[in-house]
């Protein structure tokens, strides 16, 4: 777009002006029906193909979320947060970027698996895994094209054609890839250690896959028995179902009250069995009696002290969730039946002194919201606690919008206390790429750059490295699902496949994604990725809120206040969704979500709509002499043209969405255009006054449709293409502010000025139109020809002297 040179505050017209051209947009408001066509039009001109630059910093690499086929609906959060991110790679484009914008899927792990036994109504270890496996693709299947489409319609401008899923052979394989690498660096070892497990998932879960919410539970104080004197001592718990792997009591080394039992011996009650008596400094003398059980394991405070004391372990709850033979008479119960039942047998024999219901803080599976426990397994583990310092250092290099989101990372890496444990014990999983020798029992990994299934595959080795059996048994086990989304930047940047492609384009510009999940998907892809090439795989991370209810809960469908967006695309269209989502959500905050307020979005583009509408009724000159009017306009154009640009350098829709809002409703539309109505229409104005007011009413308008366009692509498209050319605006460049500029506090006072003279038109309940005597005070002197057409100011004496101006 040409820009205005401004000369003083004037510019000179150069070329003829053409009759006024029929309007282009008929209708007199936006039609929503209008964007599938806009969209049509898209996949056939392909604009937004990612053309890689020799020169890197000119590539925008966006390393995005795959969504997660889990249901329907999907969620309006998360789907407000992929139009905010569809933002950021417009937006770039309009920077000068060559932007990769992958379109993945992620298609491994629990939440499929789960959803196939309800919709299917099996059962996982219940049915042959190939025909299991096959059940959790067609549930996927059905899923996916519904959220692909979900995203068509959103206006997502990402890749579509080399669209990948997380499930595929390519994507599995490097997966295993990057297993064998890590094998090979000796950065994976086997071990057998206390492991968070969901009894309902059958599989154990990794410290970030943990919530943590407060329920009821029943806070017991037991009487125990200490040996060597016959002293009652109470021993308080939340675990009573766990006294059969009790080992050990505990009493802080400050407790007055209890130093004469340190060192001696308790006798657990209904078992019978001898455990010691010693001090620790974690024990919370305020809770309860404060003298505590440790058991194998009722929390990781136990796992703690097993640790540091030595102790052996009993195994009391196995991988069902039920009780083991060790509690005798439980032997076989749920967890939750075997506490109720425990507790009524410590009364009945009154052991129990107290029993009291509490709000306990309780760990549980943030998938199946099942309260996890601890239990002794063997499993994979990637080290990570010696590299924390290393990515913590990472973590800080990286740039992050907003800057608060980074903490959350930075608290995480200083709360790892082990290794991650990778394996899992599922189906629907990348398979861990191990075959063992049946004699020796020897791990043999393969070659990486093929897809493995060593539970089903025959091993691809002659004989054992180690003894020469020629027999192998392959590993059942899977990987947990962030083994595979962790490495995304590394299949989207092509690191096994084009190294001139992964040079241009690896580490990726940008990791987009929400805050909920900075724990997981961005710290494993941090450390995974980190321990592969030595590098962080972004340089900067966008972390957007988290969308609620009106009220600002949680929206879930257990409670009822759950909003499926799909209905509010077809009744309010794409870009009236977008734009509210872009106006509601401020980067990095959670954002409320309600049908008026998605309605209330819909103004604002008829405003837009209306405005384009009457613009495009006058022809656009090429150049023209400005008036004072124009040049205040342009000047206040020039505010908001720094403001947007400022907000989507920062990947922050919100900041364009609200100062465009404002200026076109409170400034431009109100204020600007009312002003040079009467020019623009005016039969008796010199010509060249005219043609000012086309000029500048094209040059904002244009400036408006594309500072929009990241946020309504729809609209704006169309509007730009029937106005000003058939080429796509979103292959135009953002605007940059010109030269011209006006006094401190002219916009103020034009605006206090109208509002004077509308109150008190309306006060006197006469027309706007109705002719008026009123003084325009003398620093708005040069706009009152335009002021006097607008307000029909009558001629006498239109300028306040200088001691009232």
């Amino acid at each position: 777009m040409k820009q205005v040179e401004n000369q003083g505050e004037q510019q000179r017209a150069t070329a003829p002006v053409n009759a006024a051209p029929p309007n282009k947009l008929e209708s007199t408001s936006w039609n929503p029906l209008l964007e599938e066509e806009v969209r049509r039009i898209w996949g056939i001109e392909d604009n937004f193909k990612f053309r890689p630059n020799t020169d890197k910093k000119r590539n925008f690499v966006m390393d995005t979320p795959p969504p997660y086929p889990s249901g329907k609906p999907w969620h309006p959060g998360a789907l407000t947060q992929y139009a905010q991110i569809d933002m950021v790679a417009r937006s770039a484009r309009m920077r000068g970027y060559n932007v990769l914008y992958p379109v993945g899927i992620d298609r491994n792990g629990l939440p499929v698996e789960i959803a196939t036994e309800r919709k299917y109504r099996i059962q996982m270890r219940k049915t042959p895994r190939e025909e299991f496996i096959g059940l959790c693709k067609h549930a996927l299947d059905d899923i996916e094209q519904y959220m692909v489409d979900l995203m068509k319609k959103l206006g997502i401008s990402g890749d579509f054609k080399e669209k990948y899923r997380t499930d595929s052979e390519e994507y599995r394989t490097l997966t295993q890839w990057s297993f064998i690498e890590l094998w090979h660096k000796g950065l994976i070892h086997i071990a057998t250690r206390p492991n968070n497990y969901c009894t309902d998932c059958g599989t154990t879960i990794a410290d970030a896959e943990i919530e943590y919410e407060d329920l009821p539970a029943y806070l017991v104080t037991n009487k125990f028995t200490v040996k060597e004197t016959g002293q009652e001592i109470q021993v308080t718990t939340t675990r009573p179902e766990l006294l059969a792997a009790c080992q050990l009591v505990v009493v802080n080394p400050g407790d007055e009250r209890y130093k004469k039992i340190a060192g001696k011996t308790a006798v657990v009650p209904i078992y019978g069995k001898e455990v010691p008596i010693k001090t620790h400094k974690s024990v919370d003398m305020t809770f309860g009696t404060g003298v505590l059980m440790v058991c194998s394991y009722g929390d990781y405070n136990d796992v703690q002290l097993f640790r540091q004391f030595s102790l052996p372990e009993i195994q009391a709850i196995d991988m069902e969730g039920k009780m083991t033979a060790v509690t005798g008479k439980y032997l076989g119960m749920a967890v939750k039946d075997a506490r109720s039942q425990i507790i009524q047998d410590l009364q009945d024999a009154k052991i129990a002194v107290k029993v009291e219901q509490v709000q306990h803080r309780t760990p549980l599976c943030e998938r199946s919201h099942t309260p996890i426990e601890i239990v002794p397994m063997e499993e994979f583990y990637l080290k990570q606690l010696q590299f924390a310092p290393t990515l913590k250092k990472l973590a800080k290099q990286i740039e992050f919008h907003p800057e608060m989101h980074r903490q959350i990372l930075i608290d995480w890496i200083d709360s790892l206390t082990t290794d991650y444990p990778i394996s899992r014990r599922r189906y629907y999983a990348t398979e861990i790429p191990i075959w063992y020798c049946t004699k020796c029992g020897t791990p043999h990994l393969p070659k990486a750059g093929k897809y493995y299934r060593p539970w089903k595959d025959p091993a691809p080795f002659r004989k054992c490295s180690k003894c020469a059996n020629t027999k192998f048994i392959g590993e059942t086990r899977t990987f947990d699902t962030w083994m595979d989304s962790s490495i995304s930047a590394l299949y989207i940047t092509k690191i096994t496949g084009n190294q001139k492609f992964h040079r241009a384009t690896y580490p990726t510009t940008l990791r987009l994604q929400g805050k909920d999940i900075v724990r997981s998907w961005l710290y494993y892809s941090l450390l995974r990725c980190y321990l592969l090439t030595g590098k962080a795989p972004f340089k900067e991370a966008w972390v957007g809120g988290l969308g609620q209810d009106a009220q600002g809960r949680a929206m879930r469908k257990s409670m009822g206040n759950f909003m499926d967006p799909e209905p509010l695309l077809q009744k309010y269209g794409t870009d009236t969704f977008r734009f509210w989502g872009a106006a509601e959500a401020n980067l990095g905050y959670d954002f409320r979500l309600s049908e008026d307020r998605v309605a209330g979005a819909g103004k604002f583009l008829t405003k837009v709509w209306n405005t384009a509408r009457f613009i495009a009724s006058f022809p656009e000159p090429k150049s023209a002499k400005l008036m004072p009017a124009d040049v205040w306009i342009l000047a206040e154009l020039n505010q908001l043209i720094e403001d947007c640009l400022a907000g989507y350098e920062e990947g922050n829709g919100y900041v364009p969405a609200t100062k465009i809002r404002e200026f076109v409703w409170n400034v431009f539309a109100a204020h600007y255009i009312e002003m040079v109505k009467g020019r623009a229409y005016g039969d008796n104005v010199p010509n060249e006054e005219k043609e000012a007011a086309w000029f500048t009413l094209h040059r904002v308008m244009k400036c408006i449709l594309l500072l929009t366009a990241p946020i309504t692509p729809h609209m704006t498209d169309h509007i730009w293409r029937r106005v000003y050319g058939q080429r796509s605006i979103h292959l135009e460049r953002f605007p940059t502010a010109d030269k011209n500029k006006v006094a401190k506090g002219v916009g103020a006072a034009i605006i206090k000025f109208d509002e004077t003279i509308w109150k008190s038109k309306r006060d006197r309940g006469v027309s706007l139109r109705e002719p008026v005597e009123v003084k325009v005070p003398l620093k708005l002197k040069p706009y009152v020809a335009d002021l006097s057409r607008m307000h029909h100011i009558q001629k006498r004496q239109r300028v306040a002297p200088a001691a009232n101006a």
